[in-house]
């Protein structure tokens, strides 16, 4: 952690509001340092052993934060985009100062479980090809997807582009009948994350998905209590799991 930093950005980072709102608080003798009322939001400060408080609550900074999203459709994975609306977007300005940044991508039209952090190195991991990782996806699948599906997914398909995929997990929730309109329902869960990886998997046994959610990504479940579009803090118990499992033997 860096020790020394500015006043408002540990204040910000602490959830005590933007800048020009921390300024504020400045303004009206609210924040003090080791017991003496600040004049300047810009001072630098340390967070290890400073005691920073604000109308007398003593500060808990925050240098990571980890947050859960629902992705919908229309949105895209990126921090900035010229032409469509970002997860980002989505956020509160109270989030702003963390520069927060996607931890790998969904489709635009795919929905679900999105992790936000400012960890580069947590996210490195969960993205790393070497620690395999495996994330679950729900998705409706045009025609009957059946246990030949199951056998050639658990032994790894060959993709449009010759690659071939490593092992995946097919699960059958329902086999929809093409002749009567119904799509099939499935979870899959995969160990890599090539582009539009699942969709192309489907391709390759003659199938379209045509609709995709990610539900779980290692140890962490979507909230089937956060609608399309929310978001939330990971519990401590939910970092400490995703730690666990990016350092864990199996994940190495």
């Amino acid at each position: 952690m860096k020790t020394t930093l500015r006043l408002d950005k540990l204040l910000a980072h602490s959830g005590f509001g933007t800048r020009s709102i921390i300024k504020l608080l400045v303004k009206r003798g609210a924040v003090t340092v080791n017991g003496k009322k600040i004049k300047d939001s810009g001072m630098q400060v340390n967070a290890e052993l400073d005691l920073i408080e604000v109308d007398g609550e003593a500060v808990r900074y925050r240098e990571f934060m980890y947050l859960m999203l629902n992705k919908p459709q229309g949105v895209v994975s990126a921090t900035e985009d010229r032409r469509d609306r970002t997860v980002l977007d989505l956020l509160d300005e109270t989030y702003s100062h963390f520069e927060l940044f996607p931890v790998g991508r969904l489709d635009k039209d795919t929905e679900g479980l999105l992790l936000l952090t400012n960890d580069g190195k947590l996210a490195h991991n969960l993205l790393s090809p070497r620690k395999h990782v495996p994330k679950t996806y729900f998705a409706e699948v045009e025609g009957m997807v059946g246990e030949d599906d199951m056998l050639s997914f658990r032994q790894g398909v060959t993709l449009d582009d010759g690659y071939e995929t490593m092992p995946a997990e097919l699960r059958i929730l329902r086999s929809g009948d093409p002749l009567l309109g119904q799509v099939s329902e499935i979870q899959l869960t995969i160990m890599e994350g090539k582009f539009h990886q699942v969709k192309r998997m489907f391709q390759a046994v003659g199938k379209r998905v045509v609709f995709l959610k990610r539900i779980s990504m290692g140890p962490l479940l979507l909230d089937a209590e956060l609608s399309t579009g929310a978001y939330r803090e990971l519990s401590e118990d939910e970092v400490g799991m995703l730690f666990a499992h990016v350092e864990s033997d199996k994940g190495n």
